[in-house]
């Protein structure tokens, strides 16, 4: 498993792609990717608008409290543990196995926030990733080479524990 340094948090305030004020104004801009949605919000959010992403990864919670939104959807579960602050190899193969086997849904007893990281580094370019950014709107990443260098460069930032 790996953890993130708290020193090296501060590098993942920031948007990883492009934010947006809502998720109707992310839909638009996205056109037909494929989508990948981290957090229950989002995927609430796509679920009112009558899209299943290909990958939703949630968690139960919303900014660290329990979230009366979480949705149901009609596809395979897989449930993983995940501790906040953490990427395990668990949630790596739940990713995969949830990318494999689309429509999907990974369900952390934890926290899902950093498996963007992951999730960008596995999907096939011109794929997009959504989640939230607490307060501020929803984040789209256009998976592309960039994104994927970029995500790996993050990933380096863990310590494999």
């Amino acid at each position: 498993m790996w953890y993130l340094p708290e020193s090296e948090r501060v590098k993942f305030k920031e948007p990883f792609g492009a934010l947006f004020p809502d998720i109707d104004s992310a839909l638009k801009y996205l056109g037909d990717a494929p989508i990948y949605a981290v957090g229950d919000v989002v995927t609430r959010n796509l679920r009112r608008k009558g899209i299943v992403p290909q990958l939703s990864v949630i968690d139960g919670n919303t900014m660290r409290e329990p979230c009366k939104c979480t949705p149901l959807l009609p596809v395979k579960r897989i449930e993983v543990k995940n501790p906040a602050g953490f990427i395990t190899e668990e949630l790596i193969c739940a990713l995969r196995t949830g990318v494999d086997n689309s429509p999907a849904l990974v369900h952390v007893e934890g926290e899902e926030d950093l498996a963007v990281i992951p999730l960008v580094m596995m999907l096939s370019e011109k794929s997009a990733v959504l989640y939230g950014q607490p307060c501020e709107g929803v984040v789209v990443r256009i998976v592309d080479s960039a994104s994927k260098k970029r995500a790996e460069e993050l990933f380096s930032l863990f310590v494999q524990v």
